[in-house]
């Protein structure tokens, strides 16, 4: 196995992206959603790069890549169709140990970004090792009609539920076995078809009083 599987915590990190086009512009909105603060170094930027600066920790820098861009950064995303920049970036990168990540160009990245399946905080990442980015597609459109919304509901309440259990000071090996049978049971069916009473019944059976749906989740 070549590449070693990483969920990485950009939140409040200094990411820089080259590249203000389509591409650069969906791995913007990505970085944003992880909590970055992203700069943008580009000749042309996006319409859908402008408004997102009006509202995001986006800094947008309407000119060619620079060296000394790097300054700072904790990662960097080279989203230009410029092979020269893009190996310019990776060497500028690697020798300054940060975080590079060239777009359909595996072999000049030091990481690689996979296809994502996301509900809330539930996260599902699929990899071929960039041997076929349109495997990893096809997989993911699988993956997320087989996972609804409601399992991103299931997980904030499976967290509520855990957190009330530790300021009780119950040991987290007691949770256990109350948590297999939350899984075990038919709750995923009775969040997708919004049966609040049932959960609640449900939820009383396992956990005892004090657990109520409406309580625990604000959706």
């Amino acid at each position: 196995m070549r590449y070693y599987p990483i969920h990485l915590d950009i939140q409040n990190r200094n990411c820089l992206v080259v590249g203000g086009g389509g591409v650069g512009s969906r791995k913007v909105t990505t970085l944003l959603k992880c909590g970055a603060r992203v700069t943008v170094v580009s000749p042309e930027i996006s319409e859908r790069l402008q408004k997102l600066a009006d509202s995001a920790p986006l800094t947008l820098k309407p000119r060619p890549y620079r060296t000394e861009d790097l300054s700072g950064m904790f990662l960097v995303i080279g989203a230009s169709d410029d092979e020269t920049l893009n190996r310019q970036i990776s060497s500028d990168a690697e020798r300054r140990n940060i975080l590079c990540n060239i777009a359909d160009r595996p072999e000049k990245c030091n990481f690689i970004l996979p296809s994502i399946v996301r509900r809330d905080d539930l996260v599902i990442t699929i990899s071929t090792s960039g041997r076929s980015p349109a495997l990893a597609k096809n997989l993911r459109k699988k993956l997320e009609s087989q996972f609804g919304e409601e399992y991103g509901v299931f997980l904030q309440l499976m967290g509520a539920i855990r957190n009330k259990l530790l300021s009780q000071a119950h040991e987290p090996e007691a949770h256990k076995p109350l948590f297999e049978q939350l899984i075990e049971s038919d709750l995923m069916t009775m969040i997708q078809e919004a049966k609040t009473e049932d959960i609640n019944a449900l939820l009383f059976k396992i956990l005892g009083a004090g657990y109520r749906f409406e309580e625990l989740i604000r959706l």
